[in-house]
């Protein structure tokens, strides 16, 4: 006979067991952070076509790392100056030289993150480190200081992004507009480059930088499918980076996997769904439904004018 009390209590058993240990509490705390963090700036290099940009800054965090740890200084100082300064690299050589932008995003991503791992490997020539945790990260041994400092960090950034929305989402719609209206385009870009390097220390000890990069595009794209303003693509974004960050660390839990793979598995997997469930959710009886939250669109073919898409931002 079907006991509909055992099924409930087995499930909660489930969904409770992982938090029977300290160390889980404190990684799930660090996912949600990650999570949410990662899907609001991520979503701004979605719209601004610059996901590529992001890797660079993710994998240029490293060398600042390494000599923060040579240096016994706090590493994501380290890496924040690190990733501040290969953006200013690039800019350098896209104003100073005929390079175009895809080959000086490739040249800096490739110095910075060839001279991150050749410190590495000199410093575990006479210290004990693991070069896998600063590139996949190892959230399950996320400590207290670890923690809060992300928490700080990640309050920082978000403060920054909600203060400087509007001229944010100007800046990456129309930069010419931007400046017309008097607004400073080049200091909002490396500002929305600083909020990327903090995205990128702050996720480090979670997911790594390999990773990182992953959560931020991953759940932003997943939510460009599924929604026509960019507010609500935000708030989508969040909610996805943060059931991916819950769910995959579920997974890992329970499987014995590394917790940053199967935490960027779970993004792709949802990217997945949508992309070919979508056409399914359109023809089902409640999709007048999904239109009317906060503009939501269930993969709608139409694209949305830059100048409509700025509308309702300024509205919101």
């Amino acid at each position: 006979m079907f006991d509909l009390w055992q099924v409930v209590l087995k499930a909660w058993n489930f969904l409770a067991e992982p938090f029977s240990f300290e160390f889980i509490l404190r990684a799930f705390a660090s996912a949600l952070i990650v999570g949410t963090l990662c899907a609001v700036t991520g979503s701004f290099l979605i719209v601004r076509r610059l996901s590529l940009l992001g890797l660079v800054v993710s994998n240029s965090v490293i060398p600042g790392v390494a000599i923060a740890f040579l240096l016994s200084l706090n590493i994501f100082v380290g890496g924040f100056l690190s990733g501040v300064l290969a953006t200013l690299a690039l800019s350098w050589l896209q104003l100073k030289t005929r390079i175009k932008e895809d080959a000086a995003m490739g040249i800096v991503m490739a110095v910075f993150f060839s001279l991150g791992i050749i410190l590495i490997t000199e410093i575990q020539k006479t210290k004990k480190v693991d070069l896998n945790e600063f590139l996949y990260g190892n959230i399950l041994g996320i400590t207290y200081p670890d923690l809060f400092t992300s928490l700080g960090i990640g309050v920082v950034a978000l403060v920054i992004v909600y203060v400087l929305f509007r001229q944010l989402v100007l800046r990456s719609f129309d930069p010419l507009w931007t400046e017309a209206v008097g607004l400073p385009a080049n200091r909002l870009h490396y500002t929305l480059m600083a909020l990327i390097s903090l995205t990128v220390v702050a996720s480090m000890q979670a997911v790594g930088v390999v990773l990182t990069i992953a959560l931020m595009i991953i759940p932003g794209a997943t939510a460009y499918l599924i929604t026509k303003r960019f507010a609500t693509m935000i708030k989508v974004a969040m909610g996805l980076g943060v059931v991916s960050s819950i769910v995959g660390l579920y997974i890992s839990f329970y499987l014995d996997i590394p917790s940053g793979p199967s935490i960027v598995m779970v993004s792709a997997v949802l990217l997945l769904a949508t992309i070919f469930l979508g056409p399914l959710v359109r023809r089902l009886p409640w999709q007048a439904l999904y239109d009317r939250i906060y503009g939501v669109v269930v993969l709608k073919d139409e694209t949305v004018p830059n100048t409509a898409a700025l509308e309702r931002a300024d509205k919101e």
